[in-house]
């Protein structure tokens, strides 16, 4: 059952950002954004209502649901559209991947959490993975070109989320769960994209293709309530350090697709800086007695291990 759950948050979480090029046509990307977490939203809350949930809170947590759902549901997906206007699926997921280690420092910036030195190792050689892969672009950046724009809105994206995750981890802390906090917070990001989406929306209200619609409810119902809920349930059965692995393999399913679906060519240095970027997360997730093993140095504090933990708990409600 685990390696049923682990395989389904992976593809799905993976194929989202393909699955992101469908609502890319003649609506525009802040209404495919409003459109998808309303959605989702409807069905969460719903699910909520019929187990008896309790759904009442006071106001000031519902300022909270409303700050994580601009921050992780609206405005960092924006992003994320726009990008993919300019970059292919998998590079645009290859940058957010690294949200694993922005959440780190955020943990360590709002909640003085240690950051364990494999973080910081970890970090670097993921770090550098990516600036191998957009060597090209980052030798002559420039915010005129389209991949310029793409780069500048996927690492605005990942940051805003990233923020979100802080917010996230706040309302968690205050005893909110998990399910009635994402659906308000999936409700709000709606809510607060649709007048961008009024405003400047100058094409179609709504496709009845099925590339669009299609797409509409795969992200809606399987990566924003299904994925979700497959990784939920991982967490409870396998804990948050093993089952967040899944962020270090779905890159590898977004690259694979848009390989087939996009026709994206790989180069030597592509495969490289990829290959970097997944040792680099394999390394701050690795379990510190493990490491020590491989390598014969000393094992870190079990509270660097526990503050890394918690922080990436906090990384997954994603796509």
């Amino acid at each position: 059952m685990n390696a049923a759950l682990y395989a389904l948050t992976v593809v799905i979480w993976g194929s989202t950002w393909l699955a992101i090029k469908g609502q890319l046509g003649e609506v525009h990307p802040t209404a495919s954004v409003a459109y998808r977490f309303a959605l989702a939203a409807a069905v969460l809350l719903a699910w909520a209502l019929v187990r008896g949930l309790p759904l009442r809170y006071p106001a000031r947590v519902h300022g909270q649901f409303a700050l994580m759902g601009a921050l992780m549901f609206s405005t960092n997906f924006v992003c994320f559209y726009f990008a993919e206007q300019h970059l292919t699926t998998g590079l645009v997921s290859i940058i957010f991947a690294m949200s694993l280690l922005v959440n780190m420092a955020f943990a360590r910036l709002f909640f003085r959490r240690t950051i364990a030195r494999r973080v910081l190792v970890g970090g670097a050689v993921g770090l550098l993975g990516i600036g191998t892969v957009f060597w090209p672009e980052f030798a002559h950046f420039s915010l005129s070109s389209g991949t310029g724009q793409g780069i500048l809105l996927s690492v605005c994206g990942t940051l805003v989320f990233c923020l979100g995750n802080v917010v996230s981890g706040k309302v968690q802390a205050a005893g909110v769960p998990v399910i009635q906090s994402t659906g308000y917070s999936m409700a709000y990001g709606a809510l607060l994209t649709a007048p961008f989406a009024l405003a400047l929306g100058d094409g179609a209200a709504f496709e009845t293709t099925l590339t669009y619609t299609g797409s509409l409810l795969y992200l809606a119902l399987f990566g924003s309530v299904i994925g979700f809920g497959a990784y939920l349930s991982l967490l409870g059965r396998i804990g948050g350090e093993r089952a967040a692995y899944a962020t270090v393999l779905f890159p590898v399913v977004a690259l694979a697709l848009s390989t087939v679906f996009e026709d994206f060519h790989w180069t030597a240095r592509d495969g490289a800086g990829v290959l970097l970027i997944l040792i680099g997360n394999a390394v701050v997730l690795t379990n510190p007695a493990l490491l020590a093993r491989l390598t014969g140095a000393r094992a870190e504090e079990p509270d660097d291990r526990a503050a890394d933990a918690d922080s990436v708990v906090r990384n997954s409600a994603s796509d």
